[in-house]
């Protein structure tokens, strides 16, 4: 009998089709079979030597909600029987819930999106955490516990960056590495190829809860440092340092290859997934490991001759994941978080159709606005590494960019200044928009950020936020906290201008203040999108007697008002 080794993910969904993801045990036929009749059936597909598919269902019927189950080879593997899943939950059916919304924007079918990012796999059940409850945990708990309460269920679940740590393993995938290979030998206990991306998938993706969550829920996603290395591309000498070792070319290829496999394919929607080469390759031939491989190799040469982004359009609002880690242009010179092409990607998507969305989500692993103090600082740093203080100074900048982590869109001027520009022109004019939201991760706590004070002409008439929500489950030092909360304090920020003249960067032309935060602990926020109305809901995973996991609200507020409907009329239920 062939198993269901991985899955099912349930990742694209609109008002008619989806796609869902599965790796199976060996080569087989997969079939996704709905109660409403509508189905979908495709072969496996080998990378690696492990077979994966991604089955297609169209003919769904719009603003419905749908049970499903998984067949292989004709065999149901999903869902499981209840022998088979260890866990205090009893988890009710997958669904494939579409979309009511046929491009009009109906305004009685809210789009509710929660995001966060930074995910260390949870302990086995039983099993104590020293991090703490895992939101993803907590969110499945919540949904399995009202499946009949739709104000609980996202449309997508965005996972901005590190669903995965190669670099930062757990206790039991170290004792696996262990009995592969030498781990006193670099790159040590991390992962060095496919075979060990797989574990880091499995032990995350495993999780009861999890899994029954991801089978439901919609998922976008895009990496971020940990899912290759930390502080992958943070600069050319680093990279020039990186690419001297024996274990690295293996590390990137198996990185980027493992990352189309898990994350990249489900993002794209059945039609762009017709039209993939690529996939359409690695499909075609009984083994796809040589196919992929090449196309990793020409990803890590080349960056800009493959795109990681993508947009996805929930009715009336547009979505724009922005690949901040791949695209970037490492020359010193040139320094950029988007090479151009992607630059220009990102730009056409935000001006296509103006009027045609009400609320434009930028998806940015790394924060746009970050405390004053910190961004002056990166700022600084940046001016430093160009050798704008000398070339002492330029080493003393490099050393301090790898040790901080200065690599945020503040490290990029000119990208900084470019994305501030595309947003404030995205969100001005007669067709502009209710609001334009930049969702970041990466920094492991949330927060709240909104321009005050704009470069050049009048302010956007839209919204403009920073929406901050890390980590879905990991730890946050107390000196960090510290920091953090020192970082937008008056006097912080005006030793962010001490250091903005040491380095001669000049004085911040985009002003902005903090609206709320920060917050600690493992944490998801969701914005409840309607008409121009959207509402946002920050939950803190808190721990139950019973060892499992439930959201508690801390943040509950009102971010652009209905016509007609006073501006502050939301409110702060926990701080």
């Amino acid at each position: 009998m062939t198993v269901l080794r991985l899955g099912p993910l349930l990742r694209y969904v609109d008002d008619s089709s989806a796609t869902v993801w599965i790796e199976t045990g060996r080569p087989c036929t997969a079939e996704v079979r709905c109660a409403d009749g509508s189905a979908g059936v495709t072969p496996t597909f080998q990378v690696a030597g492990h077979h994966y598919a991604l089955v297609t269902v169209r003919g769904l019927t719009p603003g419905t909600a749908t049970e499903y189950e998984v067949l292989l080879n004709g065999t149901r593997v999903w869902p499981p029987s209840h022998s088979t899943t260890p866990s205090a939950v009893r988890f009710p059916a997958s669904v494939i819930k579409t979309l009511a919304t046929d491009g009009t924007g109906d305004p009685s079918s809210p789009v509710r999106i929660a995001f966060g990012s930074c995910r260390w796999a949870a302990q086995p059940p039983g099993e104590q955490d020293p991090i703490g409850p895992d939101a993803l945990d907590a969110l499945a708990a919540r949904l399995a516990l009202d499946p009949e309460v739709d104000q609980h269920r996202p449309d997508a679940l965005l996972l901005l960056g590190d669903q995965v740590y190669a670099d930062e393993v757990s206790p039991a995938t170290r004792r696996w590495l262990a009995t592969r290979r030498d781990l006193s030998e670099p790159p040590g206990a991390q992962v060095t190829d496919y075979e060990e991306y797989t574990r880091l998938y499995y032990e995350s993706w495993l999780d009861p809860a999890v899994r029954w969550l991801l089978s439901t829920v919609p998922s976008c996603m895009i990496f971020d440092d940990h899912d290759v290395i930390d502080d992958w591309n943070t600069s050319a000498a680093w990279l020039t340092e990186i690419r001297s070792t024996p274990w690295w070319r293996e590390r990137i290829l198996s990185g980027l290859m493992s990352y189309w496999v898990y994350q990249h394919l489900g993002n794209l929607p059945p039609d762009e997934l017709a039209d993939d080469e690529l996939f359409a390759r690695v499909r075609s031939t009984p083994d796809g490991t040589d196919a992929l491989r090449a196309f990793a190799a020409e990803a890590d040469a080349e960056p800009g001759r493959v795109r990681w982004s993508y947009r996805r359009d929930f009715g009336r609002v547009r979505l724009l994941m922005v690949d901040t880690r791949a695209a970037r242009v490492l020359d010193e010179d040139r320094r950029a978080m988007l090479d151009p092409d992607e630059a220009r990607w990102l730009r056409k998507q935000a001006h296509d159709a103006p009027g045609s969305y009400d609320h434009l989500l930028i998806g940015t692993s790394l924060p746009w606005l970050l405390p004053p103090l910190v961004h002056d600082g990166e700022a600084w740093d940046a001016a430093l590494c160009r050798g704008d203080r000398g070339e002492r100074w330029a080493r003393f900048g490099e050393r301090l960019r790898r040790r901080a982590d200065l690599e945020h869109w503040a490290a990029f001027p000119e990208s900084f200044a470019q994305l501030t520009s595309l947003i404030a022109e995205a969100g001005s004019g007669p067709s502009a928009p209710a609001a334009v939201y930049v969702l970041s991760g990466d920094v492991h706590h949330a927060y709240l950020a909104e321009p005050t004070e704009w470069p050049l002409g009048p302010d956007p008439a839209a919204r403009v936020l920073q929406l901050t929500c890390s980590p879905v489950h990991n730890s946050f030092p107390a000196h960090l906290a510290w920091a953090f909360r020192f970082g937008w304090s008056r006097f912080a920020t005006a030793l962010g201008r001490v250091l903005a003249g040491h380095g001669r960067t000049g004085a911040r032309e985009l002003k902005w203040s903090k609206r709320g935060g920060p917050w600690f602990g493992n944490q998801l926020m969701t914005l409840t999108l309607r008409g121009r109305e959207s509402w946002l809901r920050l939950d803190r995973a808190r721990p139950e007697a019973n060892g499992g996991a439930l959201l508690e609200e801390v943040l509950e507020t009102m971010l652009t008002p209905a016509a007609g409907t006073p501006a502050d009329s939301g409110r702060t239920t926990r701080g």
